[in-house]
């Protein structure tokens, strides 16, 4: 929605108006234009004039400023979904349109530039160097050496490029889990799952890094939960649970201590556990005083929460999480988020095992957020349930009756199909096919 305004930079009198050239009183009677826009489409030169949230609560020097530097736009896109600018028509015109395709991106799959098949060695690598990190991490502050957050930027990077090729192979990657490592490997976990939703969202490309930052980063302070409660297998008592929620606090301090990182890293650690309603921790703030980042975390933090196996209980199944998180949009998560995060991971995500209702075994290899029914599959098993050369088939591309649907989704290992075994078996292939 936008409105013209009439501005003028100066108010001249008679005299001066009277004695300025015909170019420059063309200058002061420019009609500049409001536009309400998603904030990934600002650009620089833009007059901002009104946020989705109070300038207070967004680190910027001024309330209303013209953007002037990259690292502007970026703190805006850390903080706020939407803002105001003023600019002139022909450039506001492009960007309105450009809004309703942004809007549109959550409805289609994924952009590709590799196969699954041709990205898993990378992504393999990527989740391997990924790991040893947190381990390293993990020790590093368990002993009270020093910490270098930044090492993690290129473990994030790493991760980032391979998601831009084909985020499915990160996430079959993600779904290798052990009950024995969950804060670790948790940690990595919403670090992948929040640079593809992130990308999912058409977040520049520049933003992606800071977002796999801040889902690596984000449990850190359980590291300084004492060990008997943050892997107790029973109920935590309400002494054991407010020691537990200080995670938050602590990670923050933790953080804190590195002036280079991006400071809403520092944020998302703090606020990921705050709730639309206010009644979220450390702070029970308002819906509006929670960033853009943290709001994406806390639905990644969630859902993995919810369907990892935990000393004290088994993880629940990925059509129970989406009701869990779609049944709590508005209340505890952002409800166009959920409803986001929901299409970008189907039904059936990345890396399950279902049966096709010709009785075919298959993985599924990627989601089509529209037809979140119709993923596309990779056929390792036929109707008898005997191996088969793997090929690829999208349920959305077909639309006869011959082509199979989903009859049910299969544990991993059923039939003998394990993933980690075809992720293993994908990564060698590739090379000894590149040797």
């Amino acid at each position: 929605m936008w409105f013209r305004r009439k501005t003028s930079r100066t108010s001249p009198t008679r005299h001066t108006a009277s004695a300025a050239t015909p170019a420059a009183r063309a200058r002061v009677e420019t009609s500049l234009h409001r536009a309400r826009l998603p904030v990934d489409l600002i650009e620089q030169g833009m007059r901002i004039v009104k946020l989705d949230r109070p300038w207070t609560e967004v680190p910027v020097l001024f309330q209303g400023f013209t953007l002037e530097r990259p690292a502007e736009a970026q703190i805006l896109r850390q903080y706020c979904e939407w803002v105001v600018v003023e600019d002139e028509e022909t450039r506001l015109s492009p960007l309105i349109s450009k809004a309703a395709v942004l809007k549109r991106r959550t409805t289609e799959p994924m952009a590709e530039t590799r196969s699954v098949a041709g990205e898993m060695p990378r992504a393999a690598a990527a989740w391997d160097n990924a790991q040893a990190f947190v381990e390293h991490l993990t020790r590093q502050i368990e002993t009270g050496n020093d910490l270098n957050f930044q090492d993690a930027r290129p473990v994030i990077r790493a991760c980032v490029e391979s998601i831009k090729a084909n985020a499915s192979a990160m996430l079959w990657m993600s779904r290798i889990k052990s009950r024995d490592a969950y804060t670790a490997e948790h940690c990595l976990r919403v670090a992948i799952f929040t640079v593809a939703f992130a990308r999912f969202l058409g977040m520049p490309d520049e933003d992606l890094e800071v977002a796999g930052m801040c889902g690596l980063l984000h449990d850190i302070g359980k590291l300084k939960v004492p060990d008997e409660i943050l892997n107790k297998p029973g109920a935590l008592s309400p002494e054991e649970f407010r020691i537990m929620r200080e995670h938050t606090t602590l990670g923050y301090q933790l953080l804190k201590t590195d002036p280079t990182l991006d400071p809403i890293i520092s944020d998302v650690t703090c606020h990921h556990h705050e709730r639309m309603d206010g009644r979220g921790y450390p702070r029970q703030l308002a819906e509006w005083q929670i960033s853009r980042f943290a709001r994406m975390v806390s639905i990644v933090d969630a859902f993995d929460a919810i369907t990892s196996d935990r000393c004290y209980r088994d993880g629940l199944s990925t059509s129970d999480a989406i009701r869990i998180l779609y049944r709590n949009r508005g209340q505890q998560f952002d409800a166009g988020m959920v409803e986001a995060f929901i299409r970008m991971v189907g039904v059936y995500p990345p890396g399950s095992l279902v049966e096709l209702t010709s009785g075919e075994v298959a993985l599924i290899v990627a989601t089509h957020p529209g037809k979140k029914l119709k993923p596309r599959v990779e056929i390792l098993l036929d109707g008898d349930k005997k191996p088969v050369t793997p090929r690829l088939l999208d349920l959305s591309a077909a639309e006869t009756s011959a082509v199979p649907g989903i009859a049910r989704p299969l544990p991993d290992g059923a039939f003998g199909i394990s993933l980690q075994e075809r992720i293993q078996q994908l990564v060698v292939g590739n090379s000894v096919s590149h040797s």
